[in-house]
């Protein structure tokens, strides 16, 4: 009887994308077909809940299957993230127009990351104190004490007991080879800075021996043109993901534990929400109309939202800034520096929340200026080098706390709601990126303003 129910949840999947595909075939644009594929897989997930119990061996055994399109679409995006880095960033020094503006663009996108990161952890600590959370007001249950004991035992020793500068060291590629595989938690800014030596080194090669560096110009952007190719083809898979993962997440979510901790996830999203609002107001004040800009970002902040990988979105999120006029090399840069540099979500407002509600159990007062300022130094300064994918806000927290000389324990007090509160801090990294792009070329009188404001020009992948 199991199997056969499996069979029939499978099946319903399979129509569903069978509509998706339809509606492909009809020309129906991306962006409607990414809110179809985020509308009926919240519907049928929360459908499969309410038929079966939310631990039964029936959505188990059908998530599996689910993962098959939702998982596999994440891991085509994954696969592609370090090569896309790695390539956008050198075609980014190959490009005549911003090579001579190199130093400023990299500036302004570093201080609109890392500036609106520290405004985040401001916003998450007041959001923490004004709903008057504590971590000790969670009662801890199995899943919440094991998962502290985890953490202690998996990063105590690797990150507490390091100085300060040891951990400044960890950033830096000591064999890029290794980061090309994303084997340690900061692989992905080691890549970063790897690349940029290349870049410098190209720069430098141009100006006394021009020939070679044409060669080597010409040889990255036939390289990048193939790695767009490929993220054109599995940009086409969005839909048919965000539905998968979209019925994963709901089907498997803890109804129970959001209800009890609700004050918990408002708060986080009242915190996130008041974020995404000031990067709106910034667009604002740089005279950028944030009604277009919504509805040519939705695609990616959907799968963002839904996938909670920075990383796997990064496709999405370099391709939406160039439909917003943001230059080629601006749109790499900003994107690729947001993956591991100042996450509003992951590196701002949560560890900051984390370290308000944790401080209480320590005899320390969370209003103190000198408790405040000193967190938002520490949570500028930490947000190097975060991972872009799941288990990078986690780093983020014990970089924080363990620099705070706070209980890395109670990190795991939330565990049992985390997939939710991580959708939306994925949601508001990507966001910050794309903030980052617009900002900066904006200011160097750079951005297309017809592109930006053309509706026409969204993201568009058709078969």
């Amino acid at each position: 009887m199991e199997t056969f129910l499996v069979v029939i949840n499978i099946a319903i999947l399979l129509v569903f994308i069978g509509i998706l595909f339809y509606m492909q075939r009809k020309h129906v644009s991306f962006s409607k077909r990414v809110f179809t594929g985020l509308i009926i897989g919240i519907i049928y997930g929360l459908g499969l809940q309410f038929v079966y119990a939310e631990d039964s061996t029936v959505i188990d055994s059908s998530v599996q299957w689910f993962n098959l399109v939702g998982t596999g679409y994440i891991r085509f995006l994954q696969m592609i993230v370090v090569p896309l880095i790695f390539v956008s960033i050198l075609a980014a020094f190959t490009k005549l127009k911003l090579s001579q503006n190199l130093g400023k663009v990299s500036l302004i996108i570093l201080v609109v990351l890392i500036g609106t990161t520290v405004i985040a952890a401001l916003v998450g600590i007041g959001t923490t104190i004004a709903f008057d959370l504590e971590a000790l007001q969670i009662e801890q249950g199995e899943a919440e004490l094991a998962r502290g004991e985890s953490l202690e035992n998996n990063y105590s020793s690797n990150i507490q007991n390091q100085s300060f500068p040891q951990r400044i060291l960890q950033l830096l590629p000591a064999n890029p080879f290794l980061d090309f595989t994303g084997q340690r938690p900061t692989s992905t800014i080691a890549v970063v800075i790897f690349t940029a030596f290349i870049g410098i080194a190209f720069l430098g090669v141009r100006r006394k021996e021009p020939e070679l560096a044409e060669t080597f110009a010409k040889f990255v952007d036939s390289i990048y043109a193939i790695v767009m190719r490929i993220v054109t083809l599995i940009l086409r898979l969005t839909p048919y993901g965000i539905l998968a993962i979209m019925a994963r997440t709901a089907a498997t979510s803890n109804l129970d534990a959001i209800v009890g901790l609700g004050k918990f996830v408002i708060a986080s999203y009242v915190a996130l929400i008041i974020v995404f609002i000031i990067h709106l107001l910034i667009l604002v004040g740089f005279k950028l109309n944030p009604v277009t800009y919504l509805k040519k970002a939705f695609p990616v902040l959907a799968f963002a939202f839904t996938s909670r990988t920075s990383a796997g979105a990064l496709p999405l999120t370099i391709q939406t800034q160039k439909s917003l006029g943001v230059p080629d090399g601006t749109a790499n840069f900003a994107g690729s520096f947001g993956l591991s540099i100042g996450q509003n979500g992951c590196a701002g407002v949560y560890p900051a929340m984390l370290a308000v509600m944790i401080a209480p159990t320590v005899g320390i007062n969370p209003l103190d200026p000198s408790f405040i300022l000193l967190l938002l130094a520490v949570v500028a300064i930490s947000s190097f080098g975060v991972a872009g994918v799941g288990g990078g806000a986690t780093f983020a927290a014990i970089l924080v706390l363990s620099t705070m000389n706070l209980p890395i324990a109670l990190a795991g007090v939330l565990i049992s709601v985390e997939p939710l509160i991580d959708m939306g801090r994925t949601a508001l990294n990507v966001n910050g990126s794309m903030t980052a792009g617009l900002v900066t070329s904006r200011v160097n009188k750079e951005l297309e303003a017809d592109i930006y404001t053309d509706l026409d020009r969204k993201i568009e992948v058709q078969a």
